[in-house]
């Protein structure tokens, strides 16, 4: 299984939701968009959208009047009109939702409009009847039936993509599930687990390295278990661990394992250098693709069948340069 730096950008080829106005489709109440340049342009160079607009797919007109999340007298979120007070979608697009999580299981990631009584994925304003907010955050509609649907699936929302951390974390987890969608399309077989495994481990450890030895002790039971009730336990178990934000505690902990496969073979000057920078990273004072770009050179004139293997130094394309800001 090749590695997203390995491919060609232009090539997209994971498929991922979207919110259709994201993309510069004129679907908003106001007749408007909401056009993202990091979606429609970085992010598209791998990825292959299939866009959504739940509010027309129900059937509302564009332009449209305002929906906005509304408690109702017995305190459950409802969908409906701002000013229209007989417009209530709430059925409508939950049903959607459910519809559409079923239909686009094979996704590999989904990418929100914030701030949507249908799209949003956290934090959407909730109102009382009377107009005044509710105190609570609500989540759109949409999305909440849709991210029900699929567990699994990496979901954010395109504001939160402005921050560095998020969206590298994000883009990681799609193109992780991608890798295991395409591993079950495969053929899952006992080996191809435990190969999953060891070449995720070290990207692992960076997220919830308690997690990843848990995982690791569920791969050995697949003797003893069937591999369905495994890979299902597993897949879970991965994809919380990578939900989790990886720390600069923790990468420089992965960065110094991968510098003990370089032991033997650096001189005692190259070998402080590692440090120097493994520390920089740590303290701040440098992003992470600096000590990643100098062990890649080291493994490349000393090259390990382990280290090669493993996603963690090579999975993210230089073209999104998503560690040069993490």
């Amino acid at each position: 299984m090749s590695r997203p730096s390995d491919q060609t950008a232009s090539q997209p080829q994971i498929p991922v939701g979207v919110s259709s106005c994201l993309l510069g489709e004129e679907v908003r109440y106001d007749g408007s968009h909401k056009r993202n340049p990091f979606v429609t342009e970085a992010l598209s160079r791998y990825f292959r959208y299939v866009p959504v607009c739940p509010e027309v797919a129900i059937g509302l007109p564009t332009p449209r009047p305002p929906i906005r999340l509304e408690l109702d007298a017995d305190n459950r979120v409802r969908v409906r009109g701002v000013r229209d007070r007989q417009t209530d979608v709430t059925e409508a697009m939950e049903a959607f939702g459910r519809e559409k999580g079923r239909e686009l299981h094979w996704l590999s990631g989904y990418i929100l409009k914030a701030k949507s009584p249908s799209c949003g994925m956290e934090r959407v304003k909730v109102y009382k009847p009377d107009g005044h907010p509710a105190g609570i955050p609500g989540r759109g509609a949409y999305a909440r039936t849709l991210m029900e649907a699929n567990p699994l699936l990496p979901v954010e929302e395109e504001g939160r993509l402005n921050d560095p951390s998020l969206r590298e974390g994000f883009v990681c987890r799609v193109f992780c599930y991608y890798r295991w969608q395409r591993l079950v399309e495969a053929g899952l077989t006992p080996k191809a687990l435990v190969d999953f495994h060891a070449e995720h481990k070290l990207l692992l450890m960076a997220h919830d390295d308690q997690r990843m030895r848990e995982l690791g002790r569920l791969v050995s039971t697949l003797g003893e278990r069937s591999l369905e009730a495994v890979a299902d336990e597993y897949i879970h178990g991965f994809m919380a661990a990578l939900a989790r934000p990886a720390t600069r505690g923790r990468h420089a902990n992965v960065l110094y394992h991968l510098l003990g496969y370089l032991k033997r073979e650096l001189d005692p000057a190259d070998k402080q250098e590692v440090v120097s920078v493994i520390e920089q990273y740590r303290t701040g004072m440098v992003p992470l693709i600096v000590p990643v770009m100098l062990l890649r050179h080291h493994f490349r004139h000393w090259p390990d069948p382990y280290v090669e293997r493993q996603f963690y130094l090579y999975w993210s394309p230089p073209e999104l340069a998503l560690l040069n800001q993490v």
